[in-house]
């Protein structure tokens, strides 16, 4: 099942269910506004099996422009998503379904960095599981001491997310050495930020 209150950190164990939900969400979002992009992609904790995550589905829309990107706006909104404008990541059009909380869709121009961020951190989980264990219990441990703080939550996993891109990037400087917790992009209190 999907949906958190707002200003809650609360985690759930992985569910199967979630890739099923993407995959029924995804066709709904084609439907509707696949003309106008590139790519659609399961991002965040719940894309990870095994993961803790909090019942949020968050999915990434790649798109070729922004300004051309707002034509996606009314036909998203139809769908029950309610716009947020950039929300704190520029370029990014970020929307939400609510109440309670259900959905997270961050849409990029597929060239930005923050796309790439998006894809890159989910794939080198995905391919490193036992940086996803850790990245698990960096969250366990967050969600209890910050479960009525999203913004401390999410800004205390920033370093841990900047460190695991750094590697999969091939930093030097962020070596299996270097400690791997604590900044992903500015987001919201609200979970604006993708690295669920």
């Amino acid at each position: 099942m999907l949906g958190l209150e707002p200003g809650r950190v609360r985690l759930v164990p992985y569910r199967g269910e979630w890739a099923q939900l993407f995959c029924k969400e995804r066709a709904r979002l084609l439907a509707a506004i696949g003309e106008y992009v590139l790519d659609i992609q399961h991002v965040g904790s719940t894309a990870i099996p095994g993961l803790p995550a909090k019942p949020i589905l968050d999915i990434g829309v790649a798109v070729a422009e922004f300004e051309a990107a707002r034509v996606c706006i009314a036909p998203l909104e139809a769908l029950g998503y309610t716009y947020r404008g950039e929300h704190g990541i520029p370029r990014r059009h970020y929307f939400v379904r609510e109440p309670p909380r259900t959905h997270h869709l961050h849409m990029h121009e597929i060239a930005s960095p923050e796309w790439g961020r998006l894809v890159l951190f989910r794939d080198y989980l995905l391919a490193h599981p036992d940086v996803a264990e850790a990245y698990g219990a960096l969250k366990r441990e967050l969600a209890r001491r910050h479960s009525h703080d999203r913004g401390a939550y999410t800004e205390a996993k920033t370093a841990f997310v900047e460190n695991v891109l750094g590697r999969a990037r091939g930093r030097p400087d962020a070596s299996a050495a270097t400690p791997p917790w604590g900044s992903a992009p500015a987001g919201d209190s609200e979970g604006g930020s993708p690295y669920l």
